[in-house]
């Protein structure tokens, strides 16, 4: 009997030690979030040598969104501008023709889609690279963003080293100019062939000349409707271009 009391209490004593070792056990320390590395200064030397002093044109109409990527943009010295519209954006961009522009797809009036093909129709800032943003996540949004002319396409919301990944993109494809101390350090983006034409070259052209400038424009001849929005937004010289090629009713 005194060997099964003992086995029971060796029994009882290891028990007690296994719940006692487990209660007194310490809990592991909880992980904390590391905070979001900043990027070296290295890094940001390098931007700011690569990008200081080029021009972008930020068409959105949240203010957010304009101040939060303008931040990201100026700390490379990048120059930036906003526009709450696509009409004050398209107004903008042919008055101060900058490097680059980001431009959104959902805006008050004229959207994002309607204001891009405006763009690459005009021959004075059709070459000029564009950005288009949005919150969309859907593909075919960015399938339709860049079949129609954009060069790339960024979702909201983005990070500083997805901004400037899609610039630099821009940089090694040819589209926008490398820099040096804020100066292009290649030559000027050509105008379009169109842009340089004078009033005595466009009052001797045959419709057939005339109609193969349109289309380098990316404007049809025929196509009525875009001969209303050419009289409208003031293109005078794709309303010449489209009189003397002969598709369209002048007085419809």
């Amino acid at each position: 009997m005194a060997n099964v009391n003992k086995y029971i209490g060796d029994r009882g004593m290891s028990f007690f030690r296994q719940i006692k070792s487990i209660i007194n056990k310490p809990e592991p320390a909880s992980e904390a979030v590391a905070p979001a590395p900043q990027p070296p200064a290295e890094r940001r030397q390098r931007r700011r040598q690569i990008h200081k002093g080029r021009r972008i044109l930020i068409v959105d109409d949240s203010a957010t969104i304009v101040a939060s990527l303008g931040s990201v943009l100026k700390s490379a010295g990048c120059k930036v501008s906003g526009a709450p519209t696509a009409e004050a954006g398209i107004e903008q961009l042919r008055g101060d023709r900058p490097d680059l522009v980001f431009l959104d797809i959902i805006l008050p009036g004229m959207n994002g889609f309607a204001a891009l093909r405006l763009i690459r129709r005009d021959p004075l800032v059709q070459g000029i690279p564009v950005i288009m943003i949005s919150g969309n996540e859907q593909a075919t949004e960015q399938f339709y963003a860049k079949r129609i002319g954009a060069d790339d396409f960024m979702k909201k919301p983005f990070s500083r080293y997805e901004v400037f990944a899609r610039i630099d993109a821009l940089v090694a494809a040819g589209k926008l100019p490398q820099l040096a101390n804020g100066t292009a350090a290649t030559a000027p983006r050509p105008a379009p062939k169109s842009a340089n034409l004078s009033n005595e070259m466009i009052t001797q052209m045959t419709p057939l000349e005339a109609r193969r400038h349109l289309a380098d424009m990316g404007l049809q001849y025929f196509s009525q409707e875009q001969f209303s929005a050419a009289i409208k937004r003031g293109d005078k010289l794709a309303v010449d271009l489209f009189i003397i090629g002969g598709g369209v009713e002048i007085t419809a």
